[in-house]
């Protein structure tokens, strides 16, 4: 199983888990599934944390700026089928009536290259690959509150998608299976 983290995971991570990180045993754990490919980083995914949340991302977890860990995303381009389907469910028909078509075009170039968009991408990619080693898209979005958005939040996407997805609790108990009063203060 790998797990692809969104930003706002990782922003969660350093937030609410390292400061009780006990000896730093969570972070050396993190950093070893991301080494291994346990934990896999978009680039995009890597870029945004620049600037989200002050950079504290990429101040804490140093080991993230291995490049060579990096899934490059330039070159997973969407297939023909997920035009359809991002235009028909993947955004919301009363935004996208606001639009004029050619305003639409842009809207969903500039989405098909967010992070959001390579993460979905990138899972959809290789949700057929063998049971064991299927991707799970890690956020802690919720589907709630879209904020007048055109396209829907990851985790309705993804439902829409049949992508799995958890958020990061949910990642370290029961598919890293990691007792976290183990590692917390």
């Amino acid at each position: 199983m790998r797990a692809i983290i969104d930003t706002s995971s990782l922003v969660i991570f350093v937030r609410y888990y390292l400061p009780f990180d006990k000896g730093d045993k969570l972070k050396k754990l993190f950093e070893k599934k991301f080494k291994l490919g346990e934990i896999i980083i978009l680039d995009k995914v890597f870029e945004e944390s620049k600037f989200v949340a002050k950079g504290i991302v990429l101040k804490e977890l140093k080991f993230l700026e291995d490049k060579t860990k990096h899934i490059k995303t330039d070159i997973i381009l969407p297939e023909q089928k997920f035009f359809n389907i991002l235009e028909n469910q993947l955004c919301y028909g009363v935004q996208k009536k606001k639009l004029t078509s050619t305003e639409f075009e842009v809207k969903k170039e500039e989405f098909l290259d967010t992070a959001d968009a390579k993460l979905i991408l990138y899972c959809e990619k290789d949700k057929k690959s063998l049971e064991l080693d299927k991707p799970i898209l890690v956020t802690e979005e919720t589907g709630t509150a879209n904020d007048s958005k055109l396209f829907k939040k990851l985790p309705d996407i993804c439902n829409i998608l049949n992508i799995e997805h958890c958020n990061l609790p949910i990642l370290l108990k029961e598919h890293f299976k990691i007792n976290l009063s183990e590692y917390l203060k």
